[in-house]
């Protein structure tokens, strides 16, 4: 006789968060961790530097965060996280041997093997550096690729600052707002360090991600130094939710970032951005 199985309640599909496990658990500031993730079964996936995958706290809500990891490769999903709120909170909290459920990856990717040959130059702002890092990571490991690797990068303070061992390693150009005892170092906003920047305008590639009002004038100066619109790219990691461009609370005028981005030519983004209050 034939046992009967249950049917599972909810029907696999792109909502259906996958398990994983947490590996690893750094503290990188004050209210930043980085979180090393495997998925429980099926293998982990290959993601594209600037994709994202939607995380889920079981019992409290999901969240996007971008991948921070080493890209286009199976293997662990790095995840850098700044707590600001209950679901994020939580992640922070999930502890190694902890479980989250993932979705995704989800969302374009920066164009940076489509950059070969040229100068490329990463430009972030705080948590921004964490979605740009494996942009880094891809040019470094294929150095003899690229021209120039320039990475330009300021925070609130010197403890706000992500990975201080690797950006000394990427010789990285450092900006803080506010000093503290013991910072010897730059002073400003992250825009300053463009015009002095050691890259070639006439075929560099740039990579923009941080707060808006940041991007906005980190734009601006690249354009002043010469680069055009087309050779500028930017994240626009807001207002996503569902993270499959069905519930439009992420719409930037035409476009749903989850769906077409958070990745865009600036040239494409443009009228958006222009657009204050959009």
């Amino acid at each position: 006789m034939a046992v009967a199985t249950a049917e599972p309640l909810v029907p696999p599909g792109p909502m259906v968060p996958r398990s994983f496990v947490v590996r690893e658990r750094a503290r990188d500031t004050s209210d930043t961790w980085t979180l090393t993730l495997e998925a429980l079964e099926g293998g982990s996936p290959s993601i594209g530097p600037g994709q994202f995958v939607m995380v889920y706290v079981f019992g409290i809500g999901e969240v996007p965060i971008s991948v921070s990891g080493p890209p286009s490769r199976p293997g662990p999903v790095v995840l850098t996280v700044r707590a600001v709120g209950a679901v994020t909170e939580a992640i922070c909290a999930t502890e190694p041997g902890g479980m989250l459920g993932l979705r995704g990856p989800l969302g374009t990717t920066w164009p940076i093997a489509e950059s070969r040959g040229a100068d490329v130059v990463v430009v972030a702002g705080g948590i921004g550096l964490a979605p740009l890092r494996p942009v880094v990571l891809h040019a470094l490991a294929h150095r003899p690729a690229f021209g120039e690797v320039v990475v330009l990068y300021g925070a609130r303070t010197p403890g706000d600052l992500l990975y201080p061992a690797q950006l000394a390693e990427w010789s990285a150009d450092v900006i803080v707002d506010a000093a503290e005892i013991g910072w010897h170092g730059k002073v400003g906003v992250v825009p300053r360090l463009i015009p002095d920047a050691a890259f070639d305008a006439a075929t560099a590639v740039a990579f923009v991600c941080g707060p808006e009002i940041m991007m906005r004038f980190a734009i601006e100066a690249l354009l002043e130094r010469g680069l055009t619109p087309d050779r500028i790219h930017v994240s626009l990691e807001r207002n996503m939710r569902c993270g499959l461009g069905h519930c439009g609370h992420c719409q930037l005028g035409p476009t749903l970032i989850c769906r077409d981005g958070p990745v865009y030519p600036y040239d494409v983004a443009r009228p958006w951005l222009e657009v204050r209050e959009l």
